[in-house]
């Protein structure tokens, strides 16, 4: 069984719990659409809650959100999983990069992570904010060059954050800060042929059209 979900920050007690009540057990699979926050920092509560996650026997996924350490994260070896690069946390814990297409259990995932941190401000450089929360035009390249192959048709679109027309449609203003982003993801809404967009990000949990999902702590079973 697969199962989507929303930001988990690092919280694992909380995580577990959600977890739990939505029913996942061993040999299924999570997908976290981004601020996973597990991998956060060496030495820290953090790091002994990834552990304990990674002793479980279901595989939890997840695009990146703003709140990541992408210094850490990038120290990660990078992999083939499902026909797509991927970042191996541990042996049931992967981080699904950007710009790529995996299939898992017959299904196509575009996968686009990332996002501005409005709060950069109130963060601590190296502490608690990391560059790389936006992406670069070499991600961007790659994106499209998986999207050509695929001939820009998947099942499903996994992001962080969410195309800018969503943005208005959830009573928020668009950021100028991630136009870059979300001007791409609105151009994607309307030039790929998907089955369901699923994101994070807003601490939210709302639908649009049967199509369009954003997520919080709120788990979906596909």
């Amino acid at each position: 069984m697969i199962y989507i979900t929303g930001d988990t920050h690092g919280h694992y007690n909380d995580t577990m719990q959600r977890f739990a009540m939505a029913g996942v057990t061993d040999g299924d699979t999570v997908i976290v659409c981004g601020d996973f926050g597990f991998v956060w920092s060496c030495g820290s509560e953090h790091e002994f809650n990834l552990k304990q996650l990674a002793k479980e026997k279901f595989t939890i996924l997840f695009v990146d959100g703003n709140h990541e350490n992408f210094e850490l994260l990038e120290k990660y070896p990078v992999v083939d999983h499902c026909g797509g690069k991927a970042h191996k946390v541990a042996d049931n814990i992967y981080h699904l990069m950007r710009g790529q297409v995996f299939e898992i259990e017959g299904k196509k995932y575009f996968t686009f992570g990332g996002a501005y941190s409005i709060d950069k401000y109130m963060r601590t450089p190296g502490y608690s904010w990391w560059e790389g929360e936006k992406p670069t035009s070499e991600e961007y390249d790659e994106a499209a060059a998986n999207l050509e192959k695929a001939e820009y048709k998947v099942d499903y679109v996994l992001t962080h954050t969410i195309p800018e027309s969503m943005i208005y449609r959830i009573g928020k203003t668009p950021d100028i800060h991630d136009a870059e982003l979300t001007g791409y993801f609105e151009w994607l809404y309307r030039k790929l042929d998907f089955g369901k967009w699923f994101a994070g990000h807003w601490h939210i949990n709302w639908s649009y059209d049967e199509k369009f999902h954003i997520l919080f702590d709120k788990m979906i079973t596909l």
